[in-house]
C-alpha cells in the first residue's frame, strides 16, 4: 500500500509540480485557438453538407421525392 501524505505535503507537492510546467506564450495560445476554431467550423461545414446529402438521400428513397 502507497505511504499517506498528509494535506500539507500533498500541497507542497503540487506546487513544486506547477513550477515544472512550461506555459504557452500569448502568441503560441492565439496561434492554437485559431487553428482549433478553424478546425471546427470545416468539421462543421463538412458534418452540414454529409448531413444535407444524407437525409436528401433518404427522402428520396423512402418518399420517391
Amino acid at each position: 500500500m502507497a505511504e499517506k501524505t498528509s494535506p500539507g505535503e500533498f500541497i507542497q507537492e503540487v506546487r513544486d509540480e506547477g513550477r515544472k510546467v512550461t506555459w504557452p506564450s500569448r502568441n503560441e495560445l492565439m496561434v492554437s485557438t485559431v487553428m482549433v476554431l478553424s478546425f471546427v467550423v470545416m468539421a462543421s461545414l463538412f458534418f452540414l453538407v454529409v448531413d444535407f446529402f444524407l437525409s436528401w438521400g433518404v427522402d428520396r428513397v423512402l418518399f420517391g421525392l
